[in-house]
């Protein structure tokens, strides 16, 4: 039996060390690095702030030139190429129409797509060479810039690679020479982001489960055999390469069990149910009418002289109101009546979801379920619990920024705490958390070394003849 399981580990482990050898040392770089993607935000920071006077087209007139009837699932106003523009999202799609002239956006000329290329980069139009993308490269693989086409590419001199989309002129992916480099030493050998791989979406996803599955197999009975090994007679039967490995695996091998887990359950193998709903609607479909009596142009007023990025038409619990976000990334609401302010009606929000049932407490720091080691999530936030559910809703925005449901929880900490260590009482104590998971996939690593080593040796010895005399050992 105890052969049995050293030679299913042996078989398990020789090909799999160098997954692991991959995986150890690269989540370093995931700490630091992640791989580069454009975020609403990021096209709100670097696009103009929205000029009042430039508006000439009313929300109706926006919504009949995009073939919308009745209320928009969401609208917005901000710009493009230095204009202001209407987005109207209706069902599945989102219509952009241009508040100074009422056309409907349509695909980009060549010079859009350079200005904004040079907009984002903040280098000259002409120093950016322009070539279309015609097949899924290392920085489009991932999401739906897979199959987004058609699609340009702007690099410039200093490194810089902007990708806009030819059908809206938005660019969708950046990189810099150190993203490149960043995401090269982490996020790509972490994730097997390989583009051969990545671009084929199924046998990238089944070979994540698979090879963490397999992984967390052999981890778990090169455990199992060095305890059954070295129980009885108190010390590590082996010397050289096979004494360290073994030692290695005894103080690195639980977390390398749990580690490789945690990264198969990071691809949801498991059936699970949908993320919990708020305990009552916070949103109430849009009514253009209920905003005649402050249009764009005074609710964009009344926030001067701060410069206005977007300004976001919403109706929360009832009561309409503007939300604008200025040139610092803060929030303001503009209600149809009085002075803006910094946050949404926070008691009436509370109160609701009291209603509904929901225990609400405000949090002011971050817990167990709602944590960002990078500080970017809004506080404070009101928590409201449920039996079966928590949700985590933002007052500045009226907008639920987190949610945990039957579903979630488990994910939360056979993933999360797992395998990124975000524990309640280690993650936000920094450096302390960098300091303990670079030591761990340290040792992971010259685990990974040692099984290497030892892999090579297997397959040294069956490439030899069997008719070839073995060289003696001593």
């Amino acid at each position: 039996m105890k052969r049995a399981l050293i030679a299913v580990h042996r078989w398990l482990g020789v090909p799999l060390s160098l997954f692991f050898a991959l995986w150890f040392p690269s989540a370093v770089g995931t700490m630091y690095w992640d791989f580069p993607t454009v975020t609403p935000q990021d096209r709100l920071a670097r696009s103009a702030p929205i000029d009042p006077q430039a508006i000439a087209v009313t929300p109706a007139a926006a919504l009949a030139a995009a073939g919308i009837d009745g209320a928009p699932a969401d609208l917005r106003l901000n710009t493009f190429d230095g204009r202001p523009v209407y987005r109207i999202a209706s069902g599945r799609r989102t219509v952009v129409v241009f508040g100074d002239t009422g056309a409907v956006r349509g695909d980009a000329a060549a010079d859009v797509i350079r200005r904004a290329a040079s907009r984002w980069t903040g280098r000259p139009e002409a120093d950016a060479r322009m070539d279309a993308v015609t097949a899924v490269d290392q920085w489009t693989v991932q999401g739906a810039l897979r199959t987004l086409r058609p699609l340009w590419k702007c690099t410039f001199g200093d490194g810089q690679q902007v990708y806009v989309a030819g059908a809206t002129g938005e660019v969708v992916q950046y990189t810099t020479s150190a993203s490149r480099l960043g995401a090269y030493l982490g996020p790509i050998p972490h994730w097997l982001y390989f583009t051969p791989l990545r671009q084929r979406q199924q046998l990238w996803t089944s070979t994540v489960i698979w090879s963490s599955g397999v992984a967390t197999l052999a981890a778990a009975l090169g455990l199992a055999a060095a305890i059954w090994m070295s129980a009885p007679i108190g010390r590590v039967p082996y010397r050289g390469q096979k004494r360290w490995h073994v030692v290695l695996g005894f103080v690195f091998g639980a977390g390398a069990v749990t580690w490789a887990f945690s990264g198969m359950m990071s691809m949801d193998p498991f059936a699970s149910p949908p993320p919990a709903a708020p305990p009552i609607r916070l949103r109430d479909p849009l009514a253009l009418e209920a905003f005649a009596a402050r249009t764009p142009r005074q609710a964009l007023s009344a926030l001067a002289p701060s410069r206005v990025k977007e300004l976001q038409w919403m109706s929360t619990l009832g009561t309409p109101a503007y939300l604008a976000t200025l040139d610092d990334g803060t929030t303001r609401v503009v209600p149809i009546a009085g002075p803006p302010r910094t946050t949404f009606d926070g008691d009436g929000i509370a109160a609701a979801l009291a209603a509904a049932g929901a225990t609400v407490r405000t949090l002011d720091r971050y817990d167990a379920y709602y944590i960002d080691r990078h500080r970017r999530k809004p506080l404070p936030v009101l928590v409201a619990t449920t039996r079966a559910s928590r949700v985590y809703v933002d007052p500045a925005t009226a907008t639920v920024v987190a949610t945990y449901g039957p579903g979630d929880w488990s994910k939360r900490w056979l993933y999360h705490g797992l395998h990124s260590l975000d524990l309640p009482w280690l993650y936000t104590r920094r450096p302390l958390w960098d300091a303990l998971v670079i030591a761990l996939m340290a040792g992971g690593t010259a685990l990974s070394i040692t099984s290497l080593t030892l892999a090579w040796r297997v397959a040294r010895g069956f490439r030899r003849s069997p008719s070839m005399p073995r060289p003696a050992t001593r």
